[in-house]
């Protein structure tokens, strides 16, 4: 890949992020000299003239939107509105500026998060627009998927070449741990971690266990948007995952023993579940630009654990 990416004018929007300093990590090895990673406190992404004096400056033939306000489903429940605004903008006008600009590629990144609610496993692209998002979330999926409409319109009437992938949750090193707006694992690793080092005897989790998720690892999913940038130039949204599922329960089972916390798990189940299940069918990635997960999931917890160990000895 390093042919393409040599001396190649990248901007990564939210490129100092837990995902977003990944790709970026990937986009210098695989030689893309310096991609531009544009701050909140220089350039707010959801005002125009500031994404219009970013492309300005940076003058990219690629762009990489990454940027975008999550949280797991305390937090959508908390901030729909912000949620569904903040991603919007972000998303609409820099694809529109970007295109004004010159820009020759952009990737827009969505989220599992738009797929309906009840939708047959493996969600296959196909399914997108079968049924409304599962309500916790619907605010932010369907900002996030208004991308891909945005992306296929402009595509159509201006040529642009734009494209559109739906990542499942990510986890890894980096990734937030504030219980505030942390997603499943992040949380569930910190409980466990503080409780056994607290000797408390009891974690709380939401829920009652039954809804399964797809993770994927966060190096494997910058890899996927690398390898699609250089390679996939089509219409259609595709999905970015690890093609298998866990339920919570397993999951919690999995961080306690990896974790050594050794007591009771209560469940809250007065606190949702979220949508039922979720996995992808991944067979388009493969095909398409020669993606594949290659870490496996316990690894990739262990490697998560421990460098939440490090970081909380490194805190003062």
């Amino acid at each position: 890949m390093a042919g393409f990416w040599r001396d190649k004018r990248v901007v990564v929007t939210g490129g100092a992020g837990f995902l977003g300093s990944v790709v970026v990590d990937a986009l210098m090895q695989q030689g893309c000299p310096a991609p531009f990673v544009p701050r909140s406190r220089d350039y707010d992404l959801r005002r125009e003239t500031d994404i219009a004096r970013l492309l300005r400056e940076a003058r990219p033939e690629l762009v990489v939107h990454l940027a975008a306000v999550v949280g797991g489903i305390g937090a959508n429940r908390e901030s729909p509105g912000r949620f569904f605004y903040d991603n919007l903008m972000m998303g609409v006008q820099l694809m529109e500026q970007s295109r004004l600009a010159g820009v020759t590629k952009f990737v827009a990144i969505g989220t599992v998060c738009a797929y309906p609610k009840f939708v047959p496993v493996p969600f296959r692209e196909d399914d997108l627009w079968d049924g409304y998002p599962e309500e916790t979330n619907a605010p932010y999926g369907l900002a996030k998927k208004m991308l891909l409409v945005q992306s296929q319109a402009y595509r159509q009437q201006y040529g642009f070449n734009s494209i559109f992938l739906l990542p499942v949750n990510l986890y890894g090193p980096g990734d937030n741990f504030d219980p505030r707006t942390s997603h499943v694992i992040p949380a569930l690793i910190k409980k466990c971690v503080d409780a056994t080092e607290a000797g408390h005897q009891e974690i709380s989790v939401w829920g009652a266990g039954t809804a399964t998720r797809e993770f994927l690892y966060v190096d494997d999913a910058a890899l996927a948007i690398v390898l699609a940038a250089e390679r996939y130039d089509g219409a259609e949204p595709v999905n970015v995952g690890a093609g298998h599922e866990i339920s919570i329960r397993d999951l919690v089972g999995l961080i306690a023993g990896i974790t050594g916390f050794m007591g009771r798990i209560a469940w809250d189940t007065s606190k949702p579940d979220g949508q039922p299940r979720r996995m992808l069918d991944t067979s388009r990635a493969a095909t398409s630009f020669g993606f594949v997960a290659k870490t496996p999931f316990e690894e990739g917890l262990r490697r998560t654990v421990e460098w939440y160990r490090r970081s909380r000895q490194a805190t003062p």
